[in-house]
Order: C-alpha cells, then structure tokens, then sequence
C-alpha cells in the first residue's frame, strides 16, 4: 500500500495495491475509488484533502491478532 499527498492540488491518493485499474466511480464530487475486472478495490483519491480528511498528517499503527 502507497499513501500519496499532493501538496500542490491538496489531492490525497491511497494506493490498495497494483493492479489494472478498469472502472474509476465517484463517491462525491472530491472522491473516487479505482476498481480492477473484478470490482476489487485498487485505490482511493480524495480532493481537499487537507480539509476533508486532515493531510498531510499521518499516522499507522499495526494491531497484532
């Protein structure tokens, strides 16, 4: 997985994982999610970013099972 800010549009990309990308459908008119042949999830792009969902702060934490 790839997380991506683009400072200069404000544009947050957070890239699932590598795939062909077949089918691009919007959430809202600042989000779109990627989707492969088989509707699977590839990636997500939102708009506003910094407003929207707080970027380009970051934070990951991995939970054990």
């Amino acid at each position: 997985m790839k997380v991506r800010y683009f400072r200069d549009t404000d544009t947050l990309l957070i890239e699932l994982r590598d795939a062909a990308i077949a089918e691009t459908r919007d959430l809202d008119e600042n989000t779109t999610v990627d989707l492969d042949a088989d509707g699977g999830l590839c990636a997500i792009t939102i708009e506003h970013a910094s407003l929207r969902a707080g970027a380009p702060a970051f934070s990951f934490e991995e939970i054990a099972a």
